[in-house]
């Protein structure tokens, strides 16, 4: 039988094929030259820029589901410092119930672009984990309950950090309010990773399109595309100026 995880990545890729060829895949292209590495499964892995990661990075993972094979492997490749984030109450039961190395810690709240409390709808299909804080076509919007969020301003002055060598975001389509205020704040960032959910929108084409005209406009660059031009790998222009 074949799993969910693979049945959704086969369903991705006809839903790419289709999108590039009616043309509203071609703003997402790589736009700068760095090293790049694949990092974790085919389902929940994304490029990283290896040269810029050692075992002094930060790397902050927001939406972990029931996939940490991404952080695993920048655990065992960079001997990084992985915290994972995560409010789905499968996702903490499953989390709960794994061996994890001690460069990984989690915290069962999620990312916003306000702190508090929001409400986290469940998705449509109760075999799935990620739901999402966000009214979109994959949720159900009758079942749902209350999660805490925070900025990453404010998770970061949790955790005592002023620089994040990695972002990782995977919020089944909050990224976009999100990514907005991540880049309004102070804090040095290196990379950032993110899986856009353009599919779930009838906009969504637009809203992507948006957010990498503010990213560029705030210095980062794609340097890595997933074969499904869903998980997009930014890095900050001053990192690899600084490295030349």
């Amino acid at each position: 039988m074949l799993s969910r995880a693979f049945k959704d990545k086969i369903k991705r890729k006809i839903n790419f094929v289709q999108l590039v060829l009616s043309g509203h895949k071609k703003h997402l292209k790589k736009e700068i030259s760095v090293n790049k590495k694949w990092c974790g499964n085919d389902y929940g892995g994304f490029f990283i820029a290896p040269d810029f990661i050692d075992d002094n990075a930060i790397v902050y993972s927001f939406g972990i589901g029931e996939d940490i094979s991404f952080d695993l492997e920048i655990i065992e490749n960079f001997n990084a410092q992985v915290y994972g984030f995560d409010p789905t109450p499968k996702s903490v039961k499953w989390v709960a119930a794994q061996t994890l190395p001690e460069k990984f810690t989690f915290y069962d709240f999620g990312i916003s672009s306000k702190t508090g409390t929001a409400t986290f709808y469940f998705p449509k299909n109760p075999d799935f984990v990620s739901g999402s804080v966000v009214k979109q076509s994959n949720i159900n919007l009758e079942n749902g309950i209350d999660v805490h969020l925070k900025t990453l301003e404010d998770t970061a002055l949790f955790l005592k950090h002023k620089k994040i060598d990695v972002l990782k975001i995977d919020i089944e389509g909050a990224e976009y309010d999100v990514l907005e205020n991540v880049l309004n704040t102070n804090i040095i960032i290196g990379q950032i990773l993110v899986e856009f959910h353009d599919r779930f929108f009838e906009n969504g084409t637009e809203k992507t399109q948006k957010i990498l005209n503010l990213m560029k406009d705030k210095g980062f660059y794609i340097f890595g595309v997933s074969e499904t031009f869903d998980e997009v790998s930014f890095i900050n222009e001053n990192l690899v100026k600084n490295k030349k």
